[in-house]
């Protein structure tokens, strides 16, 4: 979420994946039936976004989202995007393009409950840290919800609340919790 729905189960992350059972890729349509099941099992109803919604988003030039596929299923998923910073995609909203791409706009990520613990988080992560270097962005942003705010700490993202109007209604629509995140980016 211009945010992140980083949910509790990818807290703990020891490296113990059989490498080649893992494959990290490029989020594509035929990876929602996946991503949808990921996110019923993380998120319940009240932050679920729609198949829809992240189709359009797909469609968006400047989205850079990832799935990490376990013997051949959706098991992880981090959506992404390049952005403006400060700016806030609000709950269930498309990614927008923008003339000015400065941030690494971190939208959601979630990891199925079945693989927490395994370093699903960490692996999507890190690769989508490294394939934005080909653009260069300046900072790393997000919106972190349902307590992740110490997880994303931990990763070198701080409290930022300088928004616009416009920016800090969009991070309302998440939650009394959320907070929007921010860290430079270097490879």
């Amino acid at each position: 979420m211009d945010y992140d729905h980083t949910m509790q189960h990818a807290q703990s992350e020891p490296s113990s994946i059989e490498p080649k059972l893992l494959e990290i890729r490029p989020m594509v349509v035929a990876d929602l039936d996946g991503l949808m099941q990921v996110q019923q099992a993380c998120y319940g109803r009240d932050y679920m976004e729609s198949a829809e919604t992240y189709r359009a988003r797909l469609g968006c030039q400047l989205q850079c989202s990832l799935v990490a596929v376990h013997n051949g299923v959706v098991s992880a998923y981090l959506a992404a995007y390049r952005s403006t910073f400060g700016k806030v995609t609000p709950l269930h909203g498309h990614f927008s393009e923008s003339n000015i791409q400065d941030t690494l706009y971190l939208h959601d990520m979630a990891v199925s409950p079945n693989f927490s613990g395994q370093g699903f988080a960490q692996a999507l992560f890190a690769s989508l840290w490294e394939r934005a270097k080909h653009w260069c962005p300046r900072h790393s942003a997000l919106v972190a919800v349902q307590g992740s705010q110490a997880y994303w700490a931990n990763k070198g993202y701080e409290l930022h609340a300088q928004l616009t109007e416009e920016n800090a209604i969009a991070l309302r629509s998440y939650g009394d919790d959320a907070v929007y995140m921010v860290r430079p980016y270097s490879p």
